[in-house]
């Protein structure tokens, strides 16, 4: 739950600050003039402001993206960036072990398992959550005796 409201609030930021310059560039904007007695709104006549809008609109889809993007590389659980990227896989043998970068919580909370290869759809990135790696690593050195 806590990673979804991160990224709620993380969205909301970013509808603020475009909310924010979009509410400066009207305030500094000046006004057009009236064309026979009829005040036209700037957008479609004016070729500035219609140019800004269109920067604004970009710029908005812009933090958008990168706000879904770093979501994507955050924990699960305690919302720190995911590290030590580690490439899995081979290009030589894709239908075999199809490429792919795994990257881990710096306090052992789960791995992340991005692939590299996109033959068709964009496939949903598979997180693994680790419950105690401590324990992990001690089943995995009884299993090895």
């Amino acid at each position: 739950m806590k990673y979804w409201s991160y990224f709620v609030m993380k969205l909301a930021l970013a509808a603020a600050l475009v909310a924010g310059v979009w509410q400066a560039m009207h305030a500094v904007w000046p006004e057009p003039e009236p064309f026979m007695r009829v005040k036209l709104d700037p957008f479609g006549t004016d070729l500035a402001y219609t140019f800004a809008i269109l920067f604004l609109g970009l710029f908005a889809v812009a933090l958008g993206y990168v706000a879904v993007l770093d979501q994507r590389y955050r924990c699960r659980t305690c919302l720190r960036r995911l590290r030590m990227p580690v490439t899995r896989g081979s290009w030589q043998r894709v239908l075999l072990g199809p490429p792919r970068t795994e990257y881990i919580c710096p306090f052992g909370h789960g791995t992340l398992r991005v692939k590299d290869l996109h033959l068709e759809s964009p496939e949903a990135t598979n997180w693994h959550q680790i419950d105690n790696i401590w324990k992990e690593l001690e089943n995995l050195e009884e299993s090895r005796k």
